[in-house]
């Protein structure tokens, strides 16, 4: 289990945790790790565990709403895993309603429990399906705010790893970042916005998806895990209103070349309600 460190007071409420229900305690092969403030998160130790990636993508997102003076009223997770971008933004927007759709029994199961054990369960539902299903959704259902981390492999690149979720996490078996936009810009609410995370060595291909969609200004950030590091992944935000383009921000550096995180990294964390 992630812990806390001693001295660090966790901001924000705290949840209502597992009230006696054992469905709300960790099972065989599984972890209740800490989340932003007092949340926390539901994992296999052997699989699929929110990530540093997913922690960005959060906060990006919340970063993309502050700027336009509005806070997001309901979200859309696309491919949601257990939900750790879901819940970061819950979080941090006590006000969000949101909607998690994910194609992996297990990984729904988790998600579902953590949104009870943090007391979200009433304000966010996690669908199993698969996102390129209009099924999945309600007829004229649309948000503000759509989130995704489309895998960064196609099929026949690389290794598959042989543990429970983390294959399909990572190769596009359900589809790439072409059908996470498309579901995205088919469900976003006039004026919204898309966030979602990939692999820099794809940042044409990201571009080309985006404007296939119809998301004409799009705003991205690349992402160095140690200074003097290549970037290894890229923040994307996008909308199909405002001026046509592209704009790229500063790189956003993890760790300088001492290995410590930087303080703009540790601005993220405080943010999203990590110690720093």
């Amino acid at each position: 289990m992630r812990r806390r460190p001693a001295r660090w007071t966790p901001p924000g409420p705290r949840p209502p945790g597992d009230r006696g229900d054992p469905a709300l305690r960790p099972g065989p092969g599984e972890t209740l790790d800490c989340l932003s403030g007092h949340w926390r998160i539901f994992q296999l130790r052997r699989g699929h565990r929110y990530s540093t990636d997913d922690v960005l993508t959060a906060w990006y997102a919340a970063r993309a709403c502050l700027d336009r003076h509005r806070e997001p009223r309901a979200l859309l997770d696309l491919g949601c895993g257990i939900g750790s971008v879901g819940l970061l933004l819950l979080w941090r927007f006590p006000g969000l309603r949101m909607v998690g759709v994910e194609a992996q029994q297990v990984s729904v199961g988790l998600a579902r429990r953590s949104l009870r054990y943090n007391g979200a369960d009433r304000r966010a539902e996690v669908r199993r399906g698969d996102i390129r299903d209009p099924g999945v959704f309600r007829e004229g259902e649309r948000f503000d705010l759509v989130t995704g981390s489309p895998p960064y492999l196609a099929p026949a690149e690389g290794r598959r790893s042989p543990l429970a979720q983390r294959g399909p996490c990572r190769f596009e078996d359900r589809g790439g970042v072409d059908a996470y936009l498309a579901a995205a810009a088919a469900r976003l609410a006039g004026g919204g916005c898309v966030v979602w995370v990939h692999a820099t060595r794809h940042l044409e291909a990201n571009l080309a998806a985006a404007r296939r969609v119809g998301l004409r200004s799009v705003v991205l950030r690349r992402v160095v895990f140690r200074e003097g590091k290549p970037s290894l992944i890229c923040l994307f935000r996008a909308g199909p209103v405002g001026p046509a383009g592209v704009t790229e921000e500063p790189a956003l550096v993890v760790r300088d070349r001492q290995g410590r995180w930087s303080g703009e990294f540790r601005g993220v964390r405080r943010e999203m309600g990590f110690p720093v």
